[in-house]
């Protein structure tokens, strides 16, 4: 009996904290992703005037989208392990300036070889981003908190979806002023905001509960017990073992699922304003408004699944309910032709695509801990960065042989259907690690 108020008063406190770091914290992780999305992306707006300004090819174009991805795969496990020794406030603060720089001189584009080379280079600079903000909800957030936490944080990109196609479309039409190009002014423009903010971030970004300025001592201790000791119940894992996350089953089957789904919805991003441009919309303000049809849905998924995941207790079959969605909303788009129909589709498409993704990184994140967190989460993104290279260009060898941007959405639907049969596995997977976690901590499943 002298225990139960003890409890009730530190599950308060945590309930307290977690608001606070909610409100504080979420914010920030927003903005920078929000930038990041918004500067890996605008190149999308940028296909049609970089084919008849320099010649770029439409297969061109899809591997210079999607090589991004090859310099930012790469290196994620080792920039989520610095991210992990140095702490994600520096990390994340030297990537977001360094990749602002480099979306920058995307301006300078001459031709195929230089877009190829600067595609490479901004991949390069933002390797590591989105899994040291996933590291950081480790730190900071209890399991049954995170699905929210990391849906906030994936509001970041649907918004950027939404705001972005209008957004680059109308510093596009900048176009002649100062002698530039309209695209040259949307790389510019869209690149210096994210430099300065990562500057400021340095300042403000807190590592872990216990360095915040704004929160007690009770709660920082109440915030890093609920996020490590309380869950794991076990000694933090040192640098000689952090191979050992890449060895589960459970980590392996959740990056394939994650690369299957980035296949389709990566290339689905980069291609919807040519797809909408198809529909025979000629004003570039109208295909960016058009376009960002597939963000809303992305948005609605992001703030709605989540939270809907968060009272569920089989992760498996709600990712199978979630891919099946995507799979059937692909397959309607393919086979309806009403293009009011169509735009509506594209957004349903990103609602699944894109409202799933919280969901992964919860399932991961539940086991996973310290620098298993860092270097598991990494790996998983990497596997993911792969398939946004692999999507955008095999949307556009389909738009090359067939002459039509929309021919993607049969990527979309072998990307979906794929997903689907691992699900399954994925199940075994977690219920043999869950019987073994002796194991499972050490990579032997």
């Amino acid at each position: 009996m002298v225990h139960h108020p003890i409890d009730q008063d530190t599950g308060s406190v945590h309930t307290l904290a977690t608001r606070k770091a909610m409100q504080r914290l979420l914010p920030l992780m927003f903005a920078i992703y929000f930038l990041s999305f918004i500067d890996r992306t605008n190149v999308a707006l940028a296909k049609t005037r970089l084919a008849a300004d320099l010649g770029i090819s439409a297969a061109a174009y899809g591997l210079g989208a999607g090589i991004f991805f090859i310099g930012y795969a790469l290196l994620e496990v080792p920039s989520n392990l610095a991210a992990h020794k140095y702490g994600p406030r520096t990390w994340i603060a030297r990537i977001a300036v360094t990749w602002g720089i480099l979306s920058t001189l995307m301006m300078f584009v001459q031709g195929e070889s230089s877009f190829y080379v600067l595609r490479v280079l901004l991949g390069i600079a933002e390797a590591g981003l989105f899994p040291a903000l996933m590291y950081m909800v480790t730190l900071w957030f209890a399991p049954h908190d995170r699905p929210v936490a990391v849906g906030w944080i994936y509001t970041a990109p649907a918004i950027a979806l939404i705001l972005g196609n209008p957004l680059g479309a109308s510093l596009m039409q900048l176009d002649g002023a100062g002698g530039l190009h309209g695209w040259q002014w949307m790389f510019l423009l869209e690149g210096i905001p994210t430099i300065v903010f990562g500057v400021v971030l340095f300042f403000i970004l807190p590592d872990r509960p216990s360095l915040a300025k704004w929160l007690s001592r009770d709660e920082a201790q109440a915030l890093e017990a609920h996020a490590v000791i309380d869950v794991h119940g076990r000694r933090e894992l040192t640098t000689a073992n952090w191979i050992a996350a890449l060895k589960r089953p459970s980590t392996v089957l959740i990056a394939l699922i994650y690369f299957l789904n980035q296949v389709g919805f990566v290339g689905l991003y980069f291609f919807t304003p040519s797809i909408v441009h198809q529909m025979n919309v000629k004003s570039p303000l109208l295909v960016g408004f058009l376009s960002s049809s597939v963000g809303i849905g992305f948005l609605i998924g992001v703030l709605i699944l989540p939270r809907l995941h968060r009272k569920l207790d089989n992760d498996c079959a709600y990712l199978g309910a979630l891919t099946a969605g995507m799979l059937i909303s692909a397959i309607a788009f393919i086979a309806i032709h009403d293009q009011s129909i169509q735009i509506v589709l594209l957004g349903i498409t990103g609602f699944f695509a894109g409202g799933i993704l919280p969901s992964y990184w919860a399932i991961a994140m539940k086991r996973l801990q310290g620098i298993q967190a860092a270097a598991g989460l990494a790996f998983i993104n990497t596997v993911g960065l792969l398939g946004g290279f692999v999507g955008p260009y095999l949307f556009g060898l389909a738009e090359t042989m067939t002459g039509r941007s929309d021919s993607g959405f049969n990527v979309v639907v072998v990307a979906s259907l794929l997903s689907l049969v691992l699900v399954p596995f994925l199940a075994k997977a977690i219920r043999y690690e869950d019987r073994t976690p002796a194991q499972s901590e050490l990579g032997l499943t």
